[in-house]
């Protein structure tokens, strides 16, 4: 037997301290569950039966605890939405649990290895303790809690909810990143192969077709039409202007191009026809159309079963859209919603929502079960996204692989080809 030395809060959310013995550590956490309180601290003393002493604790002329210098991360800084997810459902156990809010942050921030969000967590303390409501304390870190994080906590503080509430953003927030998971992983095999692809180009054009067009050109071989415009296309690459080659040239070019999309982004107008643009590319735009719908049925849903009013989580909704195109038709709901109608009129009008959604939703709104059949929709959307990522993919595999094939195939073929009639005439 060993004993144990714990730190553990009784069900009005006191500290208390003491000793027990137990065969392990296992057995002892159980022992202390039995009595009732809920460990946050435990360790073995030996079998001795003397614990050791706790470190004493810095503090100034004043009695204020002292904050121990040199610790990394900052307050408000980025953090993953994985990680974001995980303090969600940590503390939402933890309040489930009994647990006073104050303390589960505090055992959230013992244990949490981000830098940024332990300094975050160790502030939103700070908040709290000094009198200040979980959602006035979130609302100091917008950059991490965002306007739907805050709402829907102020929503749970409200109606005494505040553990349903984070349970709810923390099945939200693995949702859209599942969601968002699937979208991007259908693009990173594309973008691999296009990678590669112009890597062999520019890679057999620089170096592999100047060596065969020097060989060719010894001889005085008329050269097939495609090798001759293999070769014509190798010299433009290194063609001189102003003593820059054209190959310089074009990288430049890739540069600007990628530094006037990302500004364009910046300006209200640019972003607004980017995301236009974006909905009616073909096979992508019907993806990303059937993700905003889903990303909207689940924010709006969310916001509304959580407690939150209609009008004001049409605001939030609108404001993480995540889509101009999207936030423009919400934002129109919004209004018609304001004037006294129903959310289906004015959805009618917005191509936006598919006719399935907007039945739905009036199916909802005539039986007073609107959130739940928001969720609905969500669900099956997020289903279809699932369906069309893995079809899109399933099709863009083999289309990437020829476009491979092609390139380099044409390319190898153009300098193969004359080498070919050279040994047939020898």
């Amino acid at each position: 037997m060993a004993n144990f030395q714990y730190t553990a809060l009784n069900q009005n959310g006191e500290a208390q301290t003491g000793v027990i013995s137990a065969a392990s550590k296992i057995e002892a956490l159980e022992s202390i569950k039995a009595m009732g309180l809920y460990p946050t601290e435990i360790s073995e003393t030996g079998k001795s039966g003397k614990p050791s002493a706790p470190k004493p604790k810095k503090t100034d002329a004043s009695g204020k605890k002292v904050k121990s210098k040199g610790r990394k991360g900052k307050a408000g800084g980025s953090v993953k939405g994985k990680e974001l997810m995980i303090f969600t459902r940590q503390l939402a156990t933890l309040i489930d649990a009994g647990l006073p809010l104050l303390q589960g942050l505090n055992v959230l921030y013992k244990q949490e290895p981000n830098p940024n969000l332990r300094a975050t967590i160790g502030a939103l303390c700070e908040s709290v303790q000094s009198g200040s409501t979980f959602s006035e304390a979130l609302a100091q870190h917008p950059k991490i809690f965002n306007k739907l994080f805050v709402n829907m906590v102020k929503a749970g503080e409200l109606g005494g909810v505040l553990e349903v509430v984070l349970t709810r953003l923390a099945e939200y927030q693995e949702k859209a990143q599942k969601l968002r998971s699937k979208i991007v992983s259908a693009m990173v095999y594309p973008s691999i192969i296009m990678f590669i692809a112009v890597a062999i180009l520019i890679f057999l054009m620089l170096v592999i077709v100047p060596k065969f067009k020097e060989m060719f050109s010894t001889n005085g071989q008329e050269l097939p039409a495609i090798s001759q415009f293999v070769f014509n296309l190798s010299d433009w690459f290194f063609e001189m202007h102003w003593g820059i080659p054209n190959a310089v040239f074009l990288l430049l070019f890739v540069v600007i191009f990628y530094i006037a999309f990302t500004m364009l982004q910046r300006t209200p107008k640019g972003l607004h026809e980017i995301d236009r643009i974006k909905l009616k590319l073909p096979l992508v735009g019907r993806v990303l159309r059937q993700s905003s719908v889903a990303r909207f049925s689940r924010t709006f849903g969310t916001l509304v079963t959580s407690g939150v009013p209609i009008l004001q989580a049409l605001t939030i909704t609108r404001e993480t859209a995540g889509n101009c195109i999207v936030a423009d038709a919400v934002g129109r709901i919004h209004d018609s919603v304001k004037e006294g109608e129903s959310i289906v009129t004015p959805m009618n009008t917005c191509p936006v929502f598919p006719p399935m959604m907007i039945s739905m939703v009036d199916v909802g709104e005539e039986t007073g079960q609107l959130p739940d059949m928001l969720l609905k929709v969500a669900d099956v959307y997020d289903e279809e996204v699932d369906n069309a990522v893995s079809a899109l993919t399933s099709m863009l595999e083999p289309i990437m692989i020829v476009f491979l094939a092609v390139v380099v195939g044409g390319i190898v073929f153009a300098m193969f080809m004359p080498l070919m009639n050279l040994i047939s005439n020898m």
